[in-house]
């Protein structure tokens, strides 16, 4: 059922989140077994196996690779961030639905905010292939589709008017920049304590 309503939100996004709006959401550990664990595991697993095994080279140079040893800490934290980032943007939709009028449940804005990030998972795929103008290109589409499907599919999902929608789909915006924002910073903070990657 879940790829259903992925590839339909690829080519009719409008009706298939009519369809997603429908369904009975179910509890959130089968929410995020359901949908998001293994979703989440593409880019670590991808990045992992493109930074080890192949290597990456900015314009054409040397081709540099990280070690597994400090490869691997660095795969397990990103997906227990991916985990953490989408279950607290779906936590921060829930808190702000009262504000708009609008009473759902947590398990479906949780299967909101998996559905609509779905096509930056996907595009994790392109860890796999080293080449950095590329991966670029293939996430910025990707995070541009994601935007679409929050701004098209919340006054549908939420059964609210266009207008509300548009600034309830803004406010999740924000939102999930500050998570990346925050995600960056801790990033640097780890680093700076010696969790960084070590270059074969």
């Amino acid at each position: 059922m879940f790829a259903n309503h992925m590839f339909g939100l690829l080519y009719h996004p409008r009706r298939e989140w009519d369809e997603i709006r429908r369904e009975r959401a179910g509890s959130i550990l089968e929410v995020f077994v359901r949908n998001l664990i293994f979703l989440a595991l593409i880019p670590p697993v991808s990045l992992f196996i493109g930074t080890t095994q192949y290597g990456w080279s900015i314009a054409g140079g040397d081709v540099v690779k990280l070690s597994t040893e400090s490869a691997l800490p660095m795969a397990v934290a990103f997906y227990f961030a991916l985990l953490f980032g989408v279950a607290m943007v779906a936590y921060a939709m829930f808190w702000m639905e009262r504000t708009f009028g609008v009473s759902a449940s947590y398990e479906r804005c949780l299967i909101f905010t998996i559905f609509t990030s779905t096509p930056m998972f996907l595009a994790g795929f392109i860890g796999l292939l080293p080449i950095l103008w590329l991966d670029v290109m293939v996430v910025l589409a990707a995070v541009c589709y994601s935007v679409y499907l929050l701004y098209s599919g919340v006054p549908i999902f939420m059964d609210i008017p266009e207008e509300r929608g548009f600034i309830f789909a803004s406010s999740m915006l924000t939102v999930g920049l500050c998570a990346l924002v925050g995600c960056m910073a801790v990033t640097v903070i780890l680093w700076g304590m010696g969790v960084a990657p070590a270059f074969v």
